[in-house]
C-alpha cells in the first residue's frame, strides 16, 4: 500500500484533469491518489463517481486544496488515505 502524490497546483486546466484521471486509470488496489491543487478540481468528481472512486477533500496550507482519491472498495486505501487526510482540516463549502 502507498500513495502516489501529484502535485498540479501550478498548471493551467485541462493539465491538472488530464494528469489526475491519468493517474486514476493505472491506480492500483490498496494504493490512493493524493492530489495537491490550488483551487478545489471540481470537474474531477464527475469522473470519480462514474469511475467508481471515493474521494475525501481537504484544506491544505495557504488555502490549496488536497483530494484524497481511492476505488470504492478498497479498505486498505480508504483507511491509509484517511489517515493521511486527518492532518488537514476538513474542506468546507464548494
Amino acid at each position: 500500500m502507498s500513495a502516489i502524490f501529484l502535485d498540479v497546483s501550478t498548471l493551467e486546466a485541462p493539465e491538472p484533469l488530464q494528469q489526475a484521471i491519468s493517474a486514476l486509470e493505472v491506480l492500483p488496489f490498496g494504493d490512493y491518489l493524493q492530489l495537491h491543487h490550488r483551487i478545489k478540481p471540481c470537474h474531477l468528481y464527475r469522473y470519480l463517481d462514474e469511475h467508481h472512486f471515493a474521494s475525501d477533500t481537504r484544506f491544505a496550507e495557504g488555502g490549496d486544496c488536497e483530494v484524497f482519491v481511492w476505488r470504492e472498495g478498497d479498505t486498505a486505501a480508504a483507511q491509509l488515505a484517511g489517515q493521511v487526510a486527518s492532518d488537514y482540516a476538513p474542506w468546507v463549502g464548494d
